[in-house]
């Protein structure tokens, strides 16, 4: 795709997110992972600590691979457990780029652990953080010859969006369950066509379950769920299943939908293929394979994900049963 043809896409797109020609635009904008089983920290600040180590996550997703101005993230966690596992703390920062536009951000989170069982632990989680927003309006070509002269976009975006969220978890060694919204603010994006159009960030909130059943001493069985709803975005969903072999390897499959009240294709986003290597006690590698159905068609492009984990304390402190979550 030559790089005017890109810039004309990525315009379209644009128009479309932001909706110009409306008063208020909401939309989804919520960076988006397939692995999202294992990158928590970046939907749920309730889940810092919970893996009772200091845990370090980096993610990198590529999404429609091929197409110019698509979504690239990358992501990198870190938590820890404080004052005998009833504090958790952590960190994400990030960067997101979807054509002209692009997010740097950092949050901290806090949770507050309290034992309801023998096993389980409740967390409250809070977080907070900034993020600078760009969009590069000016370098959009609307027309074959053309930069900058369309009024819709003659002046570039640069903000800085504080926000805070919430969030709670529930686990023990073999399930979790969870509920979030890690943006609560709804800050202003930018105004468009002379202030006509205002875009603003959407909430979005995120469901999550998941649990371990033992198939034999070899094989373990681990499905998942995330419901995922955004102001002025349908209800959707991520379902899937991995089988562990050993504890070290495992294989799986997701469906994400974008539609949670229909199951044709075209409303089904993305089949996913997983892998994830347990390569020593404290290093877990992760890759996802997305392919993608819907309004793209049979052209319709992939995309990739890739995760690494390494995590400390396994000397004296070392986890007794692993963790799948």
């Amino acid at each position: 795709m030559c790089k005017q043809h890109g810039f004309k896409l990525w315009a379209a797109v644009l128009l479309l997110t932001l909706g110009v020609g409306s008063s208020r635009v909401q939309a989804q904008q919520d960076k988006m992972f397939s692995q999202y089983m294992f990158n928590m920290m970046a939907l749920n600040p309730a889940y810092a600590g919970s893996r009772d180590v200091l845990s370090m996550t980096a993610l990198y997703r590529a999404q429609w691979m091929g197409i110019e101005g698509a979504p690239r993230t990358t992501t990198f966690t870190a938590d820890m457990p404080l004052n005998r596992e009833r504090i958790g703390i952590g960190i994400q920062l990030y960067n997101d780029q979807i054509g002209v536009s692009n997010e740097t951000g950092g949050y901290l989170s806090y949770a507050f652990r309290f034992r309801v069982g023998e096993r389980s632990t409740l967390s409250l989680g809070l977080n907070g953080g900034l993020s600078a927003y760009s969009v590069r309006l000016t370098d959009v070509i609307t027309a074959p010859g053309t930069s900058g002269t369309d009024p819709a976009f003659a002046t570039n975006i640069n903000k800085m969006l504080p926000n805070f969220g919430t969030g709670i978890y529930l686990s023990n060694d073999r399930s979790y369950i969870g509920v979030s919204v890690p943006r609560l603010l709804r800050n202003n994006l930018g105004d468009f066509n002379s202030g006509q159009t205002r875009a603003r960030q959407a909430r979005h909130a995120y469901a999550a379950a998941g649990f371990v059943v033992g198939l034999s001493p070899a094989l373990k069985l681990k499905p998942s769920v995330l419901v995922k709803y955004a102001e002025g975005a349908p209800l959707g969903f991520d379902g899937n299943v991995n089988l562990w072999i050993n504890d070290r390897v495992a294989i799986g499959t997701s469906l994400r939908k974008n539609q949670f009240n229909t199951w044709s294709t075209e409303t089904t986003d993305a089949v996913v293929g997983m892998l994830e290597l347990q390569l020593s006690d404290q290093f877990r590698l992760g890759y996802a394979y997305d392919h993608t159905f819907g309004s793209l068609g049979r052209f319709a492009p992939s995309s990739h994900e890739i995760m690494i984990r390494y995590e400390f304390g396994f000397g004296k402190n070392r986890i007794l049963t692993p963790r799948y979550f």
